[in-house]
């Protein structure tokens, strides 16, 4: 799948809010810095089209992107650490959860993990939280350009062997880099797939 449009729609802080649009919606979430927005500028192949920031927790929104005419993206929140108060962290993971677990048009959520770190007992606690709300969802290892490949391994292996004491089976997941562009045709051609699922089920 090529993408050949892509346009800013909307941003709000009410999931209530936002209108149907009748199209398949893929979100993005991740711990605050993990590389959210490097990462949705790196799909589209617009260098500013999310806001990139050193600062965490720069997006406060759920900001929706139209693409290609056809199916959504949608930027949200960083979860975990960011410099703001706790009743402003608080509202966010009030209405990422609204958004998350009301939004019919949602297809699919990707949760972002840095492929430098051990894992993070807020990315366990809050997958396992999507997996008791039904919540479909896959998860992209960002970042692994940043290390030697065999310690990507070890880092993601680590990743997964403590997923899989809650889990049967692990979702699907994809490794990308926003400097190099790897991992960019499989995430795309996933939701591809996905796309023409919903399509044929209308």
């Amino acid at each position: 799948m090529d993408i050949k449009e892509v346009e800013f729609i909307m941003s709000n802080q009410d999931a209530a809010a936002i209108p149907d649009f009748n199209a398949p919606e893929y979100a993005f979430i991740g711990r605050s810095n993990v590389g959210k927005s490097s990462l949705i500028n790196m799909l589209c192949q617009r260098k500013k089209l999310a806001k990139v920031s050193s600062t965490p927790g720069k997006t406060q929104l759920i900001n929706h992107f139209k693409v290609n005419n056809s199916w959504y993206l949608v930027d949200l929140p960083g979860y975990g650490y960011a410099r703001v108060s706790k009743k402003q962290r608080a509202k966010f993971i009030e209405f990422i959860r609204d958004y998350l677990t009301n939004r019919d048009t949602l297809q699919l959520l990707f949760v972002l993990i840095d492929s430098r770190h051990e894992a993070q007992q807020v990315d366990i606690e809050f997958i396992n939280w999507l997996g008791e709300n039904g919540i479909p969802f896959s998860i992209i290892y960002t970042k692994t350009d940043k290390n030697k490949q065999s310690e990507v391994d070890k880092s993601i292996n680590a990743f997964k062997a403590e997923l899989i004491k809650y889990w049967d089976e692990l979702p699907p997941s994809f490794r990308t880099s926003s400097k190099t562009g790897m991992g960019r045709d499989r995430v795309i051609s996933y939701i591809g797939e996905i796309n023409d699922q919903f399509n044929q089920k209308r």
